[in-house]
């Protein structure tokens, strides 16, 4: 079993930052890919960003040049992702929840979410 917990959201003002925090634990193998999606009221929830185990990022197009997606997949470190939101807007306002995407090492993989994180950005 693998557990996400999220951490980071909150109350700013437009033009502010917030940074948001998710550490994967449990029975991990490998981390495939860990990311964060959004879900505003009465929209359907939407990729924000993701990082692969690579390193690679994809970033929706309303957020590029604003958010930036990093992780720390070390070995003997909580496997984690951060997603630094800078210049926030109003719409960006929603219920943030971390992805993982993970490896059993017999080729299988599983898709964790977390229990989302309220960021609310006022005009």
């Amino acid at each position: 079993q693998v557990q996400l917990v999220e951490s980071g959201g909150g109350l700013v003002q437009a033009g502010g930052s917030l940074r948001l925090s998710c550490a994967a634990s449990g029975s991990i193998f490998s981390v495939v890919e860990m990311g964060w999606y959004r879900q505003a009221p009465g929209k359907q929830r939407e990729l924000v960003a993701i990082i692969s185990a690579g390193g690679s990022t994809n970033l929706a197009d309303s957020v590029k040049g604003r958010f930036t997606i990093s992780r720390d997949n070390t070995e003997n470190a909580k496997k984690t992702v951060d997603l630094q939101m800078n210049i926030l807007k109003p719409e960006d306002t929603g219920v943030y929840y971390c992805k993982a995407i993970i490896g059993d090492g017999s080729g299988r993989t599983y898709q964790y979410w977390g229990q989302g994180t309220q960021v609310t950005v006022s005009s």
